[in-house]
């Protein structure tokens, strides 16, 4: 494997207490974050998947204006601080989508269908005046343009059908839910030049189009988020079993789980105090992380475990900070490519997976920087609080090592028993072959 730090011996658990307490100033100040917003019902920016409301997805056919779509909603009724207007980043070697995602808030009439009809009446504004009168053909739905049609045309329903599916697939399919210029009509198959005089004296093309809209319920959005509460809690305590069970100590889960309750709590600060939205793939990216971190602890704890059968007289401490050194150039490679797929969603990604992509980012670094100064400071001082139990007897002790196990050879007294609590004890450990006191 490459190695980055060749033979590094840094001493990172003798500053484990200044960087805890960095760790305290983190949490401290997203738990004041999110305290002080909670006045304003702000205090987690929760998207539309857990409080409810509207997502609309438009297209405009030139380069949108926010801050006119934003006033244009609050025209229909809608509280400005509660507009989230999103715009949909662009691919690099394709035409722009001028495509923006809006959320709004859920509308306190209970009407299912009333943010899309706010969303209409807000691209309305953006039409000209050589638009009055006709029927927007961007924003018409299929059953509407069948039912003109048949009236208009003076076709049956069947037809006008099939009229209504022809125009509605060529808009959605081959010009990305925007028809731009109304005279690509004329090239529609069905459509001579009668049919089409008449479409365009009733209809015209609208300067932007509703491609997609979705109404979420209250109901759903708590069911929703007292689900993603519920699973990350469940994950949370799984892993504590299996780690416990599997370094067969529970101070070595209480340390991974410790840590990875850090990474969640301070990444939710930061995203109070950025007021950055939080959605379902947050979510997803929060869960990714915890399982992240972990692997990244358990990788530092395997290798303390592997020490502990061959220097079973050090000190724990000092095989934990030898562990860390011994696994430093695998953390930061992993971390490091991992990290640098992140950052490029966060900066080609568009603005759908920016909340997600900030998530991992700064998941990765927490999450990293915890596996060294959070999980394992933690893991010993359980260790150390195990074996000073009853004030420290040499009986606790011994249980602590294993005493009469047969696997005790492999077992590590904590940091402070010597030879002679042991001996006290009743535990023997037989001198190393050539030493001194073999000879």
């Amino acid at each position: 494997m490459i190695e980055i730090f060749k033979n590094a011996n840094y001493d990172f658990l003798s500053k484990k207490m200044f960087f805890i307490g960095l760790s305290w100033v983190l949490i401290a100040a997203g738990l004041v974050s999110v305290i002080s917003r909670a006045r304003s019902g702000k205090s987690l920016n929760m998207g539309v998947d857990f409080v409810g409301g509207t997502m609309a997805n438009v297209k405009f056919k030139q380069t949108p204006d926010l801050n006119r779509l934003r006033a244009a909603l609050e025209k229909q009724g809608i509280d400005g601080s509660q507009i989230t207007l999103q715009q949909v980043g662009e691919q690099i070697g394709q035409p722009p989508k001028n495509e923006v995602l809006i959320r709004l808030p859920k509308d306190a009439s209970g009407e299912a269908d009333k943010g899309k009809q706010q969303v209409l009446a807000a691209l309305a504004t953006f039409n000209d005046a050589s638009g009055q009168n006709k029927t927007d053909i961007n924003t018409a739905g299929k059953d509407l343009l069948r039912d003109q049609f048949a009236s208009l045309l003076g076709v049956d329903s069947t037809k006008a059908d099939e009229l209504a599916t022809r125009i509605a697939d060529f808009r959605e399919k081959e010009r990305g839910g925007l028809i731009a210029n109304f005279d690509d009509l004329k090239n529609l198959n069905g459509i001579d030049g009668a049919t089409f005089d008449k479409l365009s004296q009733n209809f015209f093309s609208g300067a932007a189009s509703l491609k997609q809209a979705e109404a979420v319920s209250p109901q759903v959005g708590a069911d929703l988020r007292n689900r993603a509460i519920y699973v990350t809690i469940v994950a949370c305590l799984g892993m504590l079993i299996y780690v416990a069970f599997r370094f067969k100590s529970w101070g070595f889960g209480v340390g991974a789980i410790i840590a990875v309750v850090h990474d969640v709590l301070v990444t939710l600060g930061i995203f109070s105090i950025m007021q950055w939205e939080i959605n379902l793939t947050v979510i997803a990216a929060l869960l990714t992380l915890v399982g992240y971190s972990m692997n990244d602890t358990i990788v530092i704890f395997d290798r303390i475990r592997e020490t502990m059968r061959t220097k079973r007289r050090e000190p724990l401490e000092k095989l934990a900070n030898d562990a860390i050194n011994q696994t430093l150039s695998r953390t930061i490679i992993t971390s490091g490519l991992t990290f640098l797929t992140v950052l490029a969603m966060l900066f080609f990604g568009g603005e759908v997976l920016k909340s997600f992509s900030w998530a991992l980012v700064i998941g990765i670094l927490i999450g990293t920087y915890s596996s060294i100064y959070i999980a394992s400071p933690f893991m010993l001082w359980w260790e150390n609080w195990r074996a000073n139990a009853n004030n420290g007897t040499a009986e606790t002790a011994a249980v602590k090592i294993g005493a009469g196990d047969a696997d005790a050879p492999n077992r590590i007294a904590p940091a402070g028993v010597t030879p002679q609590t042991l001996a006290a004890a009743g535990i023997s450990i037989a001198p190393r072959k050539g030493s001194k006191a073999a000879k």
